[in-house]
């Protein structure tokens, strides 16, 4: 069933024109340490355009995409194209990660926040003001980020059992948690399950004991 909703935004690509769904631009960071399909990295401050939607994990990213899809595609007061990057996050508001205290996926009372990365060469004072009022921009200061990387369909399973791996590498460095998980994902519906790229990135502070 996930998958076929998957398959409605490829039909919205194309009935709004887009020749290319895959993104240009990746959000920037510098990675400070990898192991296996982990790693530390330290993100540029960037800024994001999101939107708060209801729903369960799996349908709360396909139902908040059409609506910033169209703000990239037009629907903003300045009717400006912006090009689409990676990756689109959805966030839990308020859900605690298991270790203490957290694609791109966060929950809150029943609701999820998802984001698209704003292109680089936009500000947060240059980008075009969105039409929907449910769509705010928002600048994300520079930060640390644990991560895990995986292939396979996006759904809960895959989510959770990634999740639990972060969390004991995040606890194994000497790292503390200072935010909520973010479910990342990079590529279009159509891409091959094995071919995916997903991830799953925790917001961190570097430790004195750091390793």
């Amino acid at each position: 069933m996930a998958e076929m909703k998957w398959l409605g935004w490829v039909v919205l690509v194309g009935s709004l024109g887009a020749s290319n769904v895959m993104a240009t631009e990746e959000a920037k960071y510098t990675v400070v340490l990898k192991e296996y399909n982990f790693e530390l990295r330290q993100y540029e401050s960037h800024v994001l355009a999101e939107t708060t939607v209801d729903g369960d994990l799996e349908d709360a990213g396909n139902k908040a995409f059409k609506q910033l899809f169209k703000y990239i595609s037009g629907n903003n007061k300045s009717r400006q194209t912006i090009e689409m990057t990676t990756p689109v996050i959805q966030e839990s508001l308020g859900e605690k990660i298991a270790m203490t205290a957290p694609v791109s996926q966060q929950r809150k009372e029943g609701k999820w926040v998802v984001s698209f990365m704003m292109p680089s060469s936009y500000s947060l004072e240059t980008l075009p003001r969105p039409k929907d009022p449910s769509i705010v921009l928002r600048q994300v200061p520079a930060r640390y980020i644990a991560s895990i990387r995986y292939s396979g369909f996006w759904n809960e399973k895959g989510y959770r059992q990634n999740l639990d791996k972060l969390n004991a590498w995040v606890e194994k460095k000497n790292l503390s948690a200072v935010g909520g998980p973010i479910w990342a994902r990079y590529n279009a519906p159509y891409v091959p399950w094995f071919f995916r790229r997903n991830e799953i990135l925790v917001p961190v502070k570097r430790l004195p004991k750091f390793e």
